[in-house]
């Protein structure tokens, strides 16, 4: 039995398809499927059932899949603490945040990373799904949460202000809101502070346009479409926009940064660390 075929159960088992399992461990299908065939001729079982709505554990499946996962732990620490002691400043660097804060903060200083430390590459990945520091899908990210993973160092990297952004041409809103339209979060992230506070400041406002992605909300503000709370790294790169004062600002919110513990003495993150220390010094 091989441990990279094992690997692939764990893929198959989790996106439940071959097409889904071989995108995400970097693989084709027909080679994903060949590799499984084999592990379950290695241990003489059927480990997934084939059905039209996917692949779906059987029983024999269901029992290996804690020893799998125990297989894939070790396995990973394995190649963390090598990388761990990597001291070479070159190789790659994978880090995860959103897009907004890769596109309007981390760049800078990510170009300045690269004019100093040209043998490192830097693969930036922004979305809203929380890559697995553990499982190395990424070596640094940054949250607007505290991280509670086991294993992982963390601190606060900077503290962002927030405010109420319309189109330069557009007049301020009413007291209460009425009569303003507004571009905000959609209800997955209903539970965000500058959601509450719209509510609690422009209450008769109505929502004219919703997204989980804040550089989309700005680029609406933009079209006049109506008025957004915007980080202000975000909103002050559009020059099309201008801050509306209320008199009290939407709440800031701290950014945190995180790596695994087996990585502290990789050269490469350390310095991207020291990076970040001296453009956003605490």
């Amino acid at each position: 039995m091989e441990w990279s075929d094992v690997r692939i159960f764990l893929a198959i088992a989790r996106e439940g398809s071959l097409g889904a399992a071989a995108r995400a461990v970097g693989q084709t299908q027909p080679t994903m499927g060949r590799r499984l065939r084999a592990l379950e001729a290695a241990v003489g079982q059927s480990l997934f059932q084939r059905t039209p709505d996917g692949f779906v554990l059987t029983d024999e499946g269901t029992a290996v899949m804690a020893s799998a996962e125990r297989m894939e732990e070790e396995a990973l620490a394995f190649e963390r603490q090598l990388a761990g002691h990597g001291s070479a400043l070159g190789g790659s660097l994978r880090l995860a945040t959103s897009d907004w804060f890769g596109s309007y903060v981390l760049t800078p200083v990510l170009a300045e990373f690269a004019r100093r430390h040209a043998a490192v590459t830097v693969e930036l990945l922004t979305d809203s799904r929380l890559y697995s520091l553990a499982r190395r899908e990424a070596d640094l990210a940054f949250r607007i949460k505290p991280f509670d993973e086991p294993d992982v160092i963390s601190r606060r990297l900077l503290r962002m202000p927030y405010a109420l952004y319309t189109h330069r041409d557009q007049p301020r809103p009413r007291k209460g809101g009425r009569g303003t339209r507004l571009v905000t979060m959609n209800a997955a992230f209903g539970g965000m502070p500058d959601v509450a506070w719209l509510k609690k400041h422009l209450p008769e406002a109505s929502v004219a346009f919703t997204s989980n992605s804040r550089e989309v909300q700005a680029r609406m503000c933009m079209q006049g479409i109506g008025a957004a709370v915007l980080p202000t790294a975000l909103g002050d790169a559009f020059g099309e926009l201008k801050r509306i004062d209320l008199g009290d600002p939407p709440p800031s919110r701290d950014t945190w940064i995180g790596y695994h513990k087996d990585l502290k003495r990789l050269g490469r993150l350390r310095r991207l660390l020291e990076l970040l220390s001296e453009q956003f010094p605490s």
